[in-house]
């Protein structure tokens, strides 16, 4: 239920903050939107790097999901992860499902659009534009810093599905349209962060890497990203 009203209001209200910016229209628009874009970006490979090393809680029983032996379309699995999720938060569910990425990359492509993004449109983006529509039409923000908001807005709501896309072989035709032109990072790109699982974060365009990185290097130097954390642990 959730899927057939929040997805339809989020579209709506994410193209009403676009019309606002259309009925205001200034060169302003265009730095604003490729920084709205750099910075979903930034906000992709933060949120990654912070999901791939978070330790998952200890207890809980997650090592025996992603260390499992047998198929993972067997009803044993299936009631396994049943019965383990439930005993967690939902954001350490987010976590393990980052970690359980990596040996697994591909199934991350076949999960569908609402289960990528559901929870990024609901704590997130959602309330947001509603905001953004509220600050929009009454004037307090120019037509510009509209069209700004909007590509953050659309960016962050979408990273999850563009990384999925990065892992999948078929892709609809604007996200290969996006990707020939820069705004989405191809996936020999991302490839370069599964090698190492030490470098280049970001999933939506990668133009934030080069900081990431950095920021990287130096949370490790303190002792934050600690390899333990890629793997859930008994």
């Amino acid at each position: 239920m959730a899927r057939q009203i929040l997805m339809p209001l989020f579209l709506a209200s994410l193209a009403a903050n676009l019309v606002a910016a259309l009925l205001d229209p200034s060169w302003w628009a265009i730095p604003a939107l490729l920084a709205g874009w750099y910075a979903a970006d930034l906000a992709s490979g933060l949120v990654h790097m912070y999901m791939d090393y978070r330790p998952t809680p200890p207890g809980k029983g997650l090592d025996a999901l992603y260390f499992y032996p047998g198929s993972r379309e067997s009803d044993h699995y299936k009631a396994l992860w049943r019965e383990r999720m439930a005993k967690v938060s939902p954001l350490d569910r987010l976590v393990y499902d980052f970690k359980n990425h990596h040996p697994r990359p591909d199934a991350l492509g076949r999960r569908d659009l609402w289960r990528l993004i559901g929870s990024t449109v609901i704590l997130a983006a959602l309330p947001f534009s509603v905001v953004l529509n509220l600050l929009a039409f009454t004037g307090l923000v120019p037509g510009w810093a509209a069209a700004g908001g909007v590509a953050l807005i659309a960016g962050g709501a979408f990273a999850q599905y563009f990384h999925g896309a990065l892992h999948r072989e078929q892709n609809p035709w604007i996200v290969v349209a996006m990707r020939r032109v820069g705004l989405l990072m191809t996936p020999a790109a991302h490839q370069l962060h599964h090698d190492t699982l030490q470098r280049d974060f970001a999933t939506n365009c990668g133009w934030s890497n080069p900081l990431v990185n950095r920021l990287f290097l130096a949370g490790r130097r303190r002792g934050w990203f600690d390899d333990a954390g890629l793997e859930p642990t008994a």
